[in-house]
């Protein structure tokens, strides 16, 4: 595992069996992935991608045509596995109101009866894209779409964050593993949100963990933002990794410029896992917001979707304003590794590195 030739080759051998150059993928990430930042990474070799998650089945085909027109690399296309519906308290989701209104505007009372995204639309939405992956995270696909899925051609990709849940995915009938350490940005991709906080499993134990379980290639993801992470997770026998807050500095990918200038000087404790926003456990910088959450006497967050609901507001408006304090400012802990260049040029200065590595 540890043999940087045999690393390579096992690499190269990823990348040529999913018509890439480089065997780097761009992280999936709802609403931080235009079409853009897509193309820019399927320029320099590697795979785009889009988390659907918050988006329409007409937004999901939009996607696709734009970075159709503009690469002919290959995408992979995401969403999530619906949790189960939550408990409601309408006393503590009132205490939750109240906090949110110091941080942006006043929650309307119904704010937590909004729609959840409409899942098997988008399943069909992503069927129709026909994209060389769909992947998963929060769980596993029903062996009806892996089946759909496998009649298409079309590859899954199964988000695990422990060995259980990469032998389970294995199991389901998933053709690769991503391998989601806890230093990742964003979402915890664990199957029961309970055990999110539980299992905070680093990338550099989860990797080799899993590539000794399953037979099946491993990607790694979380808190690689370098050649010196790419490199170190391939010699621990991941074929390929995925990186989101490496790239997010990017110019195409269009974030709030308080977001974006928060991750270029951002140590690893300037971030924080947190409930705060969602309801379910993610990765952001230390914002303001999160921090006073996280205080004593601030209302334990509600469960997901019903929190991502009450901070829908806060959020959108920290973004219209460019305010980092209220802003859903996901980063992982390697996000003061990120470059600021284009991302078409970050995914060739990767490669050249991890060359210079192991060769």
């Amino acid at each position: 595992m540890g043999d940087s030739r045999y690393a390579m080759s096992r690499a190269r051998d990823f990348a040529d069996a999913y018509g890439l150059r480089v065997p780097i993928l761009l992280a999936p990430m709802a609403g931080a992935c235009p079409p853009s930042l897509s193309i820019a990474v399927a320029r320099g070799g590697g795979m785009g991608a889009c988390g659907v998650l918050m988006m329409s089945r007409e937004e999901i085909a939009d996607w696709v045509r734009e970075v159709r027109s503009g690469s002919n690399g290959v995408f992979q296309l995401n969403t999530w596995i619906p949790d189960p519906r939550p408990d409601r308290d309408p006393d503590h989701e009132r205490s939750i109101r109240r906090f949110l209104s110091s941080w942006g505007p006043e929650v309307p009372e119904d704010a937590a009866d909004a729609a959840p995204p409409d899942f098997t639309g988008q399943c069909e939405a992503m069927l129709d894209a026909g994209p060389a992956v769909i992947s998963s995270i929060m769980g596993l696909y029903s062996p009806g779409f892996v089946s759909r899925m496998k009649q298409r051609k079309i590859r899954w990709f199964a988000t695990a964050t422990s060995v259980a849940e990469a032998v389970m995915a294995e199991e389901a009938g998933a053709d690769a593993i991503v391998a989601q350490g806890m230093e990742a940005g964003g979402h915890r991709g664990a199957f029961d949100a309970s055990d999110a906080e539980r299992n905070l499993i680093g990338l550099f134990s989860l990797v080799p963990a899993v590539a000794d379980a399953v037979r099946l290639p491993v990607v790694a993801a979380g808190g690689i933002a370098d050649a010196r992470g790419v490199s170190a997770a391939l010699l621990l026998g991941a074929s390929a990794v995925q990186i989101g807050t490496g790239f997010l500095r990017a110019p195409e990918a269009r974030l709030p410029p308080a977001w974006a200038d928060s991750l270029g000087g951002a140590a690893p404790e300037d971030t924080m896992a947190t409930r705060a926003f969602s309801g379910r456990l993610g990765r952001s910088i230390r914002t303001e917001y999160a921090v006073a959450a996280a205080a004593p006497g601030a209302p334990v967050p509600a469960p997901y979707p019903i929190q991502r609901h009450l901070t829908r507001a806060m959020r959108g408006e920290a973004a219209r304003s460019n305010d980092l304090a209220g802003m859903q400012a996901w980063a992982g802990q390697s996000a003061g590794l990120a470059p600021a260049g284009s991302a078409t040029d970050t995914v060739v200065a990767l490669w050249e590195g991890v060359r210079s590595i192991l060769e």
